[in-house]
């Protein structure tokens, strides 16, 4: 079975964020992988060990967003890891899913996997636009994707928490929100192997513009509020003290 995995870098959490205009300034950010993309990565590890077969890595992005997150999929295990493009500027959903359709359509994969959204934007939109493109089939919001005979068993989560079990045939696409089990743990020694090893390889993307209907007019930093108000006192005086506080605010 051929497994392609799309990823994607997005700004490291922990770093400080600046507004430049419609956009974060991104000239001293970190990036890390996207959460989600990890996890897919994850489940396709998983499936290559249970049922044989490769794995892809694609990711979209300057060589400095997503080299050493390409470079992290080989030491995990995928087989081959691809970067779409160079030195290019942040896509929408539908300009990432257009690029990687182009990308990975020749390639006929048995199985497309992505993470079900990125955590910069939360759109959740380039698995299902990709598979759109490719003609497969797609569902979104997987929490597990196990081998069933010559398909798979899907497990799908709804709100509330419902789950629900479907079979799903090859071709597909699936936008992954957890994987099985966490993302597996690659020493930095394996992570620099890989890079000396030379195995990533890249492709040239066409100049292309945001294709979608949203646009960014503006961003800017949540107003700092006064601060959290701390409720001294035995639980009933904190309890009228909260009461109080409801009513003022014509909640209760």
């Amino acid at each position: 079975m051929k497994i392609a995995v799309l990823m994607r870098a997005v700004p490291d959490p922990v770093e400080e964020f600046e507004i430049d205009g419609e956009d974060l300034d991104r000239d001293y950010l970190g990036f890390v992988l996207n959460e989600f993309d990890d996890h897919a990565l994850e489940e396709a590890l998983l499936l290559k060990e249970e049922i044989g077969g490769t794995v892809t890595a694609y990711a979209i992005g300057s060589a400095d967003e997503v080299e050493q997150m390409l470079h992290t999929a080989i030491a995990k295990g995928a087989d081959e890891a691809m970067m779409i493009g160079e030195d290019i500027d942040p896509l929408d959903a539908h300009s990432q899913a257009a690029a990687f359709a182009e990308t990975i359509g020749p390639v006929a994969y048995d199985l497309v996997l992505s993470g079900v959204q990125a955590s910069d934007e939360l759109e959740g939109q380039v698995a299902m636009l990709a598979a759109a493109s490719l003609g497969y089939p797609h569902m979104s919001v997987v929490v597990s994707v196990k081998p069933d005979g010559d398909g798979l068993k899907v497990t799908k989560e709804y709100w509330g928490g419902i789950t629900a079990d479907y079979r799903v045939s090859f071709p597909a696409v699936l936008g992954v929100q957890t994987a099985r089990e966490a993302p597996r743990y690659v020493a930095v020694a394996r992570i620099k192997q890989a890079q000396d090893s030379g195995t990533l390889a890249s492709v040239d993307m066409p100049e292309r513009g945001n294709e979608g209907r949203i646009h960014i007019t503006a961003m800017r930093l949540p107003d700092t509020g006064e601060g959290a108000e701390m409720i001294e006192g035995d639980e009933e005086a904190a309890a009228e003290k909260v009461y109080e506080i409801l009513s003022a605010a014509g909640v209760v």
